[in-house]
């Protein structure tokens, strides 16, 4: 038992850091001038494993392809549950790397009798998770944190194409910027259905131990919407990694 609670303990140490480096970054303007640093591009995926072991080795890694009839039904302790509806000061950023916003006050979620708190949410110009081998037009990521443990779970909003998105207006115009958000505005209208796995962060480090949480309703955006963003980012996504010997759950 005291082996599994320090493993927990350096896994959520590492993830503290990731996180701490990006926000160290984003303050640099994503520059990265002063020294090779990971990227979509000349220093994309298949290098990410020089910028971190877990990210070549790890067994646990994010994201995967899911797939619906292999899936088993949901532990009833991991069954989501969704505060987000906070209205809040929020900074939009182009970090180098997505599109992201920073809640000054983010909602919360909660499962397994623990709470997670909203600490940013960023887009990839298509889905990095796949469902029967179908990648979605675009996904919007809500990293979540246990205030506690620091472990981290991710909310995935997968996007299709269809009518406009008053949200995504609201963060397209406000990138450089602080805005008004309400966090709940992304979500599709059904939260209930989802697929449920323990994973990874998909950039490096790739730190494991992620509670993903991939809603199964995708969220629309208009055509115009989703090519405004991937004039940012259109490859921003990590190839789908090995499942091995993990279970997805669905609700």
């Amino acid at each position: 038992m005291k082996k599994i609670t320090l493993a927990l303990t350096a896994a959520s140490l590492l993830v503290s850091l990731a996180l701490a480096n990006e926000h160290k970054a984003d303050n640099k303007g994503a520059t990265h001038e002063d020294k090779k640093h990971w990227d979509y591009g000349q220093n994309g995926p298949t290098h990410w494993g020089e910028f971190s072991k877990t990210c070549a080795k790890g067994h646990a890694q994010s994201p995967i392809n899911i797939l619906p009839g292999k899936s088993v039904e949901l532990n009833p302790q991991y069954k989501l549950h969704i505060a987000e509806d906070v209205h809040t000061k929020a900074k939009v950023i182009d970090n180098g790397h997505s599109i992201k916003v920073t809640p000054e006050n983010g909602g919360t979620i909660e499962f397994h009798g623990e709470k997670f708190k909203l600490l940013q949410f960023h887009f990839h110009g298509k889905s990095e998770h796949t469902v029967n081998g179908k990648r979605y037009d675009m996904v919007a990521h809500l990293v979540h944190q246990n205030p506690k443990t620091k472990q981290l779970a991710v909310i995935a909003v997968f996007f299709k194409e269809g009518k406009n998105n008053p949200m995504l207006d609201n963060i397209l115009s406000g990138i450089g910027k602080e805005i008004i958000i309400d966090p709940q505005d992304i979500l599709p209208e059904d939260t209930q259905h989802y697929y449920h796995y323990i994973g990874s962060l998909t950039t490096p480090p790739c730190s494991e131990n992620v509670q993903w949480y991939l809603l199964k309703q995708p969220a629309e955006a208009s055509k115009a919407q989703i090519e405004a963003f991937r004039k940012y980012y259109v490859d921003n996504e990590r190839p789908v990694q090995e499942l091995y010997d993990r279970t997805i759950e669905a609700e």
